[in-house]
């Protein structure tokens, strides 16, 4: 049942689903649409959890049990998999509400800023673990860098609706990625104001 909703949800998007799509798509009936979720909003919130849950999330517990930068290169290799492979240009259901509902809905907005900084966390973790480890460059500072990455996957998951070509993708991703493997042995020294 969730899995159906989210697929409603993520094809047509919250405002274009209406409580008819959810009811033939589910299977359920209105009555008990409404005695398991509440509303529409409230049904969207659960498809999206179930969304973050089962890809987002599920995403990250992979990629973490991996070395550092493995799990990013990893973590980004899927997503460009997914990118390209989606040959109805629905992107990312967390990229599309944040663009869609969340300027209109306060709470969502709080949602969406929740697994960006679960996202952002993972790509921190690993950058601190690579610059230990020397697999990351020590020369920009890991936070720096993983909000960089965040940028970059948002921007990737955009494009990929509008223009999802091969080499578009990998373009963006492949400066990243070798922005961590630049070679540097110490971070350069901060200037002073005297």
């Amino acid at each position: 049942m969730l899995n159906a909703a989210v697929e409603c949800f993520w094809s047509r998007g919250y405002e274009a689903t209406s409580v008819r799509d959810l009811i033939e798509k589910t299977g359920l009936t209105g009555a008990s649409l409404y005695n398991a979720f509440g509303d529409k909003r409230a049904f969207y919130q659960r498809a999206l959890d179930h969304y973050v849950e089962t890809s987002i999330l599920d995403r990250i517990r992979r990629c973490e049990a991996m070395a550092p930068r493995e799990a990013i290169g990893s973590f980004f290799a899927e997503i460009l998999k997914r990118s390209l492979d989606d040959r109805t240009h629905r992107g990312c259901m967390l990229v599309n509400a944040a663009l869609d509902v969340v300027p209109h809905d306060p709470g969502f907005q709080d949602i969406v800023a929740g697994v960006l900084t679960r996202i952002e966390a993972f790509f921190l973790g690993r950058v601190r673990a690579g610059q230990v480890d020397g697999t990351i460059t020590l020369a920009l500072p890991a936070e720096d860098l993983a909000r960089h990455l965040l940028g970059v996957l948002m921007g990737l998951r955009v494009l990929a609706r509008a223009r999802p070509e091969r080499a578009l993708l990998e373009g963006v991703v492949s400066p990243a990625l070798a922005l961590l493997d630049a070679i540097e042995t110490a971070r350069p020294p901060r200037c002073h104001v005297v």
